[in-house]
């Protein structure tokens, strides 16, 4: 049966999340489906607490396109919820609790939801701030009190009336995580996820899989992994929040075969001394996102742990996804690999024009899994939309890159992380390199900061200039100037960097992208 459903998914024009989960509670009941630390909950458990959660949703006035928003840690409970917002044909608005106060209240708002889920953290912080959202009827996502969310289910015999649920109509909203300014809503369909599971069996997603999921819900991060494992009725492990040894011996405990970590993550669980002491053997696959992956740090994990290593490259808004199988070529981890099949990725240069292989420019890209919009903000959808001239839309990365002789994509930075000092372009990338030949270095990041003269010519002449943060390897004491010295006879003339700082640590959002904003923000001159 399990194989008639994968090729049911493979070849179904569409189908629904949660009518792929209750299937799977038809198929197999008794078998398990998530677990957040305490007993396991089965298809069959999971399927009638959707249900409860989605006939109380209907009850509430939730109605097919309206929202609700979830704001807590991961739990099974979370989990629930954002399945019976599908189910009652609502669109599901994970939120950060790491947000501020002001943040979540005006992301409540944007999303329009008229029920919030909350865990009693995030409901305190938002009273304390006198923020607390009036339209929202508040759940306690994590409390069992009357206004939990035990007492707030219908019982157990409730069913939901039956939704037709659209491919185009939202099936989340998610919010940037703000590295660039206030959080934009994500709008993402149906549509979308589906071209999310179809394409998941390549990287060995079915009944079978385990996976340990050990960065938040709220994150397309996470979504990519979860919901695949999910809708091939795989069975789902939650970290409420990420440690390197925890991981592990989850990872060992429930013989995972799959899990969706960024680079920091990786780098923590690598270097635990008792890394070698841990049963890996069961993965089959594992895969990273979100942020820049390190060549030397993908050779490492294919050297010391078992399963293959799929890279993603791609955004929450979607558009063109690269994907890059490690295990397969070794001669390519400098890259995010090639476009996903059915992706259309090209490169644009600044007047909009496509570029030829071999040049650089702005990524942009195309495919059945593309946001349908910002919410409530057209004006911003429209920045991020490039069309061909065929008239084919395309979404905008904000990344530079260009292609390989053999089609596999070589990032650079971020367009708006480049570095513009004395008219010439300078990519952080490339002197984030030259810093990282430096043995006492662990992590590094660069950044322009306002120039304030440079050999004896003004500011105004040059704009920015190059400041490098960085973290120095356990108990190493190397001298900072010799370090920026060393660097800078690797970089040409006008690529060098002005300013080091030796920092403890770089701040990074909860999924691990360095907030170069922040770093931005705190630089003061010598």
């Amino acid at each position: 049966m399990a194989n008639t459903l994968d090729e049911l998914i493979d070849t179904a024009p569409f189908m629904a999340l949660p009518d792929l989960v209750r299937t799977h509670a038809e198929i197999a009941p008794a078998k398990n489906a998530v677990n957040d630390g305490g007993e396991w909950l089965t298809y069959g458990e999971l399927n009638r607490l959707v249900d409860q959660a989605a006939a109380a949703l209907q009850r509430d006035g939730v109605k097919p396109r309206g929202s609700v928003a979830i704001c807590g840690a991961s739990s099974s409970r979370y989990i629930v919820i954002y399945l019976a917002a599908l189910r009652a044909g609502a669109s599901a608005c994970p939120l950060s609790p790491s947000s501020l106060p002001s943040q979540l209240a005006d992301m409540l708002s944007d999303c329009d939801a008229t029920i919030a889920f909350l865990d009693v953290s995030v409901s305190q912080s938002l009273e304390a701030a006198a923020r607390f959202p009036d339209q929202c009827r508040v759940i306690s996502l994590d409390g069992n009190d009357a206004k939990g969310f035990e007492a707030w289910l219908e019982p157990d015999e409730a069913r939901p009336h039956p939704v037709e649920i659209d491919p185009d109509w939202a099936f989340n909203i998610i919010y940037s995580s703000g590295t660039t300014g206030t959080p934009k809503g994500i709008v993402q369909s149906h549509q979308m996820r589906w071209g999310h599971i179809r394409r998941s069996r390549t990287q060995g997603y079915s009944a079978e899989a385990i996976t340990l999921a050990s960065t938040p819900l709220y994150s397309n991060t996470t979504l990519v992994s979860v919901i695949p494992t999910l809708a091939r009725g795989g069975a789902l492990v939650l970290m409420a929040k990420f440690d390197a040894q925890g991981f592990l011996e989850l990872a060992e405990k429930h013989r995972v075969t799959h899990a969706m970590l960024v680079p920091v993550q990786y780098r923590r669980i690598l270097d635990l001394p008792n890394f070698a002491d841990f049963d890996l053997s069961n993965f089959r696959m594992k895969t990273c996102t979100s942020a820049p992956f390190a060549a030397e740090l993908k050779a490492e994990i294919l050297r010391r742990w078992p399963g293959g290593l799929y890279e993603f490259y791609g955004m929450t808004e979607g558009g063109g996804t690269c994907v890059l199988a490690a295990h397969e070529f070794p001669d390519k981890l400098h890259t995010v690999g090639t476009p996903a099949e059915g992706h259309d990725i090209r490169v644009i240069d600044d007047a909009g024009r496509e570029l030829p292989p071999g040049e650089q420019g702005e990524v942009v890209g195309r495919s059945m899994a593309m946001m349908t919009g910002y919410h409530k903000q057209p004006e911003k959808t429209s920045q991020a939309e490039w069309y061909s001239p065929q008239g084919e839309r395309f979404i905008r990365t904000g990344d530079v890159g260009r292609f390989d002789a053999d089609g596999f994509m070589i990032l650079g930075d971020r367009k708006k992380d480049m570095i513009i000092s004395g008219g010439f372009n300078i990519y952080p990338a490339d002197l984030e390199q030259a810093l990282m030949a430096e043995a006492a270095i662990k992590e590094c990041a660069v950044v322009g900061v306002p120039s304030r003269e440079w050999g004896g010519v003004p500011s105004r002449e040059w704009g920015e200039t190059p400041a490098a943060f960085v973290v120095l390897r356990e108990n190493d004491a190397a001298d900072p100037e010799e370090i920026l010295a060393a660097a800078n006879q690797r970089l040409g003339k006008m690529q060098r960097i002005r300013y080091i700082r030796i920092v403890k640590d770089l701040p990074r959002s909860p999924i691990g992208k360095v907030l170069k904003r922040e770093l931005r923000d705190q630089f003061k001159p010598d």
